[in-house]
């Protein structure tokens, strides 16, 4: 390996590429760049790498910086109390969830409704009109979750057409295929 940087070394120096007293002086430094030109070309190398590091650090500052506006106790002190208003209502919606649930059970024909009498022709007329109107709109609910369904039901209805189309075609020809064979076969016989 020494000899093989020696024969390089000679090399260079015999074409004038770096001369003797530049190796010698690099060999002397703690650099290991053998002429003025390498050397710059290395400190600009680290300088740009430092620069570069730099850029990079500053940028992360910045974003530091513009996270720490949301991040800040200012910010987030509206959003927890608003997370904790909701904490406690759902609590208190596990506690009462047997009442709720007693109450949502309970049927609402029992209840007594606080209607002055001659308004209660209006009442019975009314629920005559919410259970018609139910219907009604059970009605094209149904159609509308049908609709689907219908539509797949008339694709199988066309391609069973067209199937029994060609069906009876081929029936046709082969009837009349039938019936020239009939009537050949009865001139044939006479």
């Amino acid at each position: 390996m020494w000899m093989l940087r020696l024969t390089l070394y000679e090399r260079c120096v015999s074409r004038d590429v770096v001369s003797q007293e530049e190796i010698d002086s690099a060999s002397s430094r703690l650099s290991p760049a053998f002429s003025s030109h390498l050397h710059e070309a290395e400190l600009r190398i680290r300088t740009q790498r430092q620069l570069s590091q730099l850029q990079l650090q500053t940028e992360l500052l910045q974003t530091q910086r513009k996270s720490a506006d949301v991040t800040h106790t200012f910010h987030l002190a509206p959003r927890f109390q608003m997370l904790q208003m909701f904490c406690d209502h759902l609590q208190n919606l596990l506690k009462d969830q047997n009442r709720l649930r007693q109450r949502l059970m309970r049927p609402l024909g029992r209840t007594n409704l606080p209607l002055q009498a001659h308004l209660h022709r209006f009442v019975v007329d009314l629920v005559k009109v919410i259970l018609d109107f139910i219907e009604t709109l059970e009605e094209k609910l149904d159609s509308v979750r049908s609709s689907p369904a219908a539509r797949d039901h008339l694709a199988q209805l066309n391609t069973s057409l067209a199937r029994l189309l060609t069906h009876v075609g081929e029936v046709e020809s082969l009837s009349t295929q039938v019936l020239q064979r009939n009537t050949v076969h009865h001139s044939s016989a006479c």
